[in-house]
């Protein structure tokens, strides 16, 4: 039931202030901006009593800054560093629940790290609050010179009830029905009452989704008086062409809409018209439509299925994970404990591609390998045949597609690596898919290992391999990836991180990123920096779970094909999109091209010692 509006004239005495407010700050790779806010908030005229700073695995010396800073002001500081990126859906939630659970908190103040309130921002905000009795409070977010901010202007609640207009037009506030989380006061109890933010989100919509949640049957305000700068790096609104994240916006939105039942069915059906019309414009607007176009595809298939629950995706955290459990148990919202191991796994596809040089009993054996000999079998296996292909190679494919599980996609012509990936992604039945090479072998635990963190909300989970030279008994080198989002994106700067036919990712967390694209042998790379920069949350198990097939000798196999002004080309290519990207700086570039430019032209024999000596390590044979 909404709350009872109070008399203006004597709500003051009526809802006394909050006694402890907690503000929390999520953060991802934005250090500079994240300083300024947090001297923002040590300068308001009524501070928080505690600062919880989540850093989603930032990799730009966040944490480390947060610390320094915390050494030198007087305003208690709660650092969360997350081993991996949780959006800031994740990340919100994470706060909230520290928040609620570990500090008890009466108030919550909730913002991005490129937020930076006014000195009064705070103490009007809680004003609001005492005033109006509402939920929560939205301030007035303003861009850096002074103009309202349209990306997060709170909507206002249609309908409303004039009493409850009078009460917050008194206390100079608006109505709203749904508001940002760029700069929100949230009543404490409304959270324990409600659960948090949808984890599974990532981006966008989840404040919508959790906001008009709260607000379902009480009351919120947008307060003029408190103005926070929310200071992106350009002016504009919620219609901007989004690229390849309408995924993202499509599905959460269709998950709001027909999952959450925040809304009602008046405000469905005013909230979706107003969607379906921006969308229209922003379709209209692009330069990209094609990309947007299977943005939209991809979001509404999405859709249809429901978001993993919020304790689920940030299971294997700590104390983060402990946080968040008690917070979604008291608001009945936990995820059941299955009694078997394997039944919240996701359904999951294995993309194998196959050209006219792959040999027939490779074939067969990493198909068997994926399917018979797996403990955890996956769902489908899609082989992509990109072009024509040798006779005895096609009878093998014709066979192996009368097995129930697997289905062979016929490319007309040989597209090459990137883009037969792509369109099998295009094709996979399923959004959770493996990556398998047609001449590798997957061991048996495989799945078994990678999938539950990929139903923890992981988007791409690789794994350690081994190379093996003349028959798959001869192990000649052990690769050991890192580990831990942080670790990831430092080493992403110059190596690739993952192993790529060792991969398992969301497809919709590749579509986010813009997909594969044509690079020659350095595909896997650019996509893997460009999903870690798009903020995917990925990890690495140590443990060799593949093996690779290197060749019999360096000059005719893996080895030779690294090296060559061919590779060299790929390679300034590469450093060329990733500085252009922001993913490395000048100086990390500069470095790439010579170092790993040098190595293509390098003999092949001192290649692969070296390779050996620093990448992989010496198996046993």
């Amino acid at each position: 039931m909404p709350r009872a509006v109070p008399d203006p004239d004597q709500a003051a005495d009526r809802t006394p202030t909050p006694e402890k407010v907690v503000a929390v700050v999520v953060a991802y790779d934005r250090r500079e901006l994240l300083l300024a806010g947090l001297d923002a908030l040590a300068a308001q005229t009524r501070r928080p009593d505690v600062v919880v700073v989540v850093d989603n695995a930032s990799a730009d010396g966040s944490p480390a800054a947060v610390r320094t800073w915390s050494g030198t002001h007087d305003l208690p500081l709660d650092l969360v560093e997350l081993p991996r990126n949780t959006g800031g859906a994740g990340g919100f939630a994470a706060g909230l629940a520290r928040a609620v659970h570990r500090h008890d908190a009466d108030a919550v103040w909730l913002m991005d790290d490129d937020t930076v309130p006014r000195p009064s921002a705070l103490a009007e905000s809680l004003t609001a609050l005492r005033r109006t009795g509402s939920a929560l409070v939205a301030s007035r977010v303003v861009w850096t010179d002074g103009r309202d901010h349209p990306m997060n202007t709170p909507r206002e609640r249609p309908g409303v009830d004039p009493a409850e207009a009078r009460a917050a037009h008194a206390a100079g506030c608006t109505p709203v029905r749904s508001a940002s989380f760029v700069a929100l006061l949230l009543d404490a109890q409304a959270v324990r009452e409600d659960g948090l933010p949808q984890a599974a989100f990532f981006l966008w919509n989840d404040d919508f989704e959790y906001t008009t949640r709260l607000l379902r049957h009480r009351r919120g305000v947008a307060c003029a008086a408190s103005v926070v700068e929310h200071r992106t790096k350009v002016f504009g609104g919620a219609d901007a062409d989004p690229g390849e994240r309408f995924v993202l916006e499509v599905r959460n939105k269709l998950w709001t809409f027909t999952r959450a039942r925040t809304l009602g069915p008046r405000d469905t059906v005013l909230y979706g018209g107003a969607t379906a019309r921006r969308w229209v414009r922003t379709l209209a607007r692009s330069q990209r439509r094609a990309v947007l176009l299977r943005g939209l595809v991809d979001g509404v298939r999405q859709g249809t299925g429901r978001p993993t629950p919020t304790a689920t995706v940030l299971a294997g955290l700590g104390e983060v994970s402990d946080d968040v459990l008690a917070v979604e148990a008291a608001a009945g919202r936990a995820p059941l404990t299955p009694t078997d191991p394997t039944s919240e796994l996701p359904r999951f596809s294995v993309l194998l591609p196959v050209w006219a040089r792959d040999d027939v009993a490779q074939l067969r054996r990493a198909v068997d390998s994926v399917t018979v000999e797996q403990q955890l079998r996956p769902d489908e296996v899609l082989v992509v045949r990109d072009g024509p292909v040798p006779p005895d190679l096609q009878r093998a494919l014709d066979e192996l597609s009368a097995r129930p599980e697997l289905r062979v996609l016929e490319l007309p012509a040989n597209v090459g690596l990137a883009r037969a990936l792509d369109e099998g992604l295009r094709h996979t039945a399923f959004d959770v898919v493996a990556r398998m090479d047609a001449d590798d072998v997957s061991l048996p635990g495989r799945f078994a290992a990678q999938l539950p963190l990929i139903a923890a909300g992981a988007d791409l989970v690789g794994a350690g391999l081994l190379e093996i030279g003349a028959d798959e008994h001869d192990v000649v080198a052990r690769r050991v990836p890192p580990t831990g989002a942080a670790e990831i994106a430092r080493y992403a700067r110059f190596h690739d991180p993952f192993n790529h036919p060792t991969v398992v990712y969301r497809r919709s967390a590749v579509a986010a990123a813009g997909g594969y694209r044509d690079l020659d042998l350095m595909e896997d790379y650019w996509l893997f920096a460009r999903m870690i920069a798009a903020g995917a949350r990925v990890e690495n198990l140590p443990d060799a779970l593949v093996k690779y097939r290197v060749g019999a000798s360096p000059e005719a196999g893996s080895y030779a094909r690294r090296g060559g002004l061919r590779l060299f080309r790929s390679e300034l290519t590469l450093q060329r999109h990733l500085r252009a990207e922001g993913f490395t700086t000048t100086a990390q570039a500069v470095r790439n091209v010579v170092v790993r430019g040098g190595y293509r032209f390098v003999p092949t024999r001192v290649r692969t010692v070296a390779y050996r000596a620093l990448i992989a390590r010496g198996g046993s044979r």
